[in-house]
């Protein structure tokens, strides 16, 4: 059941399905992603971190390669392919696309996401996206 969970949720992530994905989201989901700094913590909070996230990378797609399960946690691994836009991050993204490798934390309650922890590489990302690491931890940590 758990794994279905997080296969929906990329699904609906990569589909920029923002109302499909908080469905499967428990009331006080905590999603965490430590490349970017930043914690959303319930509903409201991981609607918007969602929308500013779609609006950073409108072609956002994912997928889950493999997973394990100890029974109060499930760890996907697989590839995430976007291409950085707008001004979030100040720097000017060139297109170029950006291709992956990502790990993803989840727990569960009440049979829903409870928390989500997801991991990539910044430097990777700024390198493929063909922008400054530096300039875009700047941004992101002050």
């Amino acid at each position: 059941m758990t794994f279905e969970l997080a296969q929906a949720l990329a699904v609906a992530k990569s589909r920029q399905d923002i109302p499909a994905a908080l469905d499967l989201l428990h009331p006080d989901m905590v999603l965490e992603t430590p490349a970017f700094g930043t914690t959303a913590k319930g509903r409201a909070e991981n609607e918007r971190a969602l929308k500013r996230f779609f609006a950073s990378f409108p072609d956002y797609d994912v997928t889950l390669d493999g997973h394990a399960d100890d029974g109060a946690t499930l760890v996907c691994w697989g590839t995430a392919r976007m291409t950085m836009t707008g001004d979030r991050f100040g720097v000017v993204p060139t297109g170029e696309r950006a291709e992956l490798p990502v790990f993803i934390q989840f727990t569960f309650a009440d049979g829903l996401i409870a928390s989500e922890r997801f991991f990539f590489d910044l430097s990777a990302l700024c390198h493929q996206s063909g922008v400054s690491t530096d300039a875009v931890r700047r941004k992101v940590f002050g």
